[in-house]
């Protein structure tokens, strides 16, 4: 059964005028795992910002509860399987209310452009 999806897309050129303000904005949002997959990416790394910042916006509208209840971004997590398919991990206070909503499966896929990035999430309980 779907409990919830959500979608966001994103300016990366946003992103990357957020990065460049300050170091504090991609520490607040991104896990230190996902910063070293970013920085990887060496001619798409703003677009690797960006779709994982539009993945967890996606995340928290699936959910329903927006950035309430003291979730943060961090406890979102965008990795990468052996095959290069993202997926979505949890914790904190958002890994809790996704076990106290019985929510089983969290479906994400990501693209990007030049331009612009976006997230799709489908949670299933």
């Amino acid at each position: 059964m779907i409990f919830g999806t959500g979608t966001d897309v994103i300016e990366i050129r946003r992103i990357e005028n957020s990065i460049a303000r300050s170091d504090a904005f991609v520490n607040k949002i991104f896990t230190e795992a996902e910063q070293t997959y970013c920085k990887a990416q060496k001619a798409g790394i703003f677009q690797s910002y960006a779709a994982r910042y539009a993945a967890k916006e996606a995340v928290f509208k699936a959910l329903g509860t927006g950035y309430r209840y003291g979730m943060a971004f961090r406890e979102i997590e965008v990795k990468n399987d052996k095959l290069g398919k993202p997926e979505v991990v949890v914790y904190g206070k958002v890994k809790a209310f996704v076990q106290e909503q019985e929510i089983t499966q969290i479906h994400l896929s990501l693209s990007h452009v030049k331009e612009m990035a976006l997230a799709f999430v489908v949670m299933e309980k």
